[in-house]
């Protein structure tokens, strides 16, 4: 084989390296925008209490996943507009493992939505505004 196979070669790994990386920064990468003061920060000990009564959204994650890292803006993006509706909340699934082990949670993120404390509706993986906001409707009829 001639040296300009061998060329072309290192030439398309470097691109599929260059772009696996750059697809990684752009997951990773946080939208900039802090969370809402309106989400209620969730742990194992406050859990039970905080979804007892009306509608909760739980979005379960954790800070090192990166479909999380997706899903958080949403969720933040969620509780601006429906708080007065619905609790929207957020639990570390890291720092808070009792909750998450009795709720079975495998996958993350995983986001359930409660009605006086029993599960509504349940979503794994990275879902859309428009998704969760007509699983948080239903919940509320």
């Amino acid at each position: 084989m001639n040296n300009y196979f061998w060329i072309a070669i290192l030439v398309l790994i470097a691109w599929m390296v260059f772009s696996a990386v750059r697809r990684y920064r752009m997951l990773t990468k946080s939208s900039g925008k802090p969370d809402s003061d309106k989400l209620v920060i969730l742990t194992d000990a406050t859990f039970k209490k905080q979804i007892s009564k009306g509608v909760s959204l739980v979005d379960f994650w954790a800070d090192w996943c990166t479909p999380c890292k997706i899903q958080g803006p949403i969720v933040s993006e969620l509780a601006e507009e429906v708080s007065d509706k619905a609790k929207i909340c957020k639990l570390d699934v890291q720092n808070n493992q009792k909750m998450s082990a009795e709720l079975g949670i495998r996958n993350i993120p995983t986001i359930i939505i409660f009605k006086d404390g029993k599960i509504a509706q349940k979503f794994v993986g990275v879902k859309t505004k428009s998704i969760l906001l007509k699983g948080i409707n239903a919940a509320l009829k």
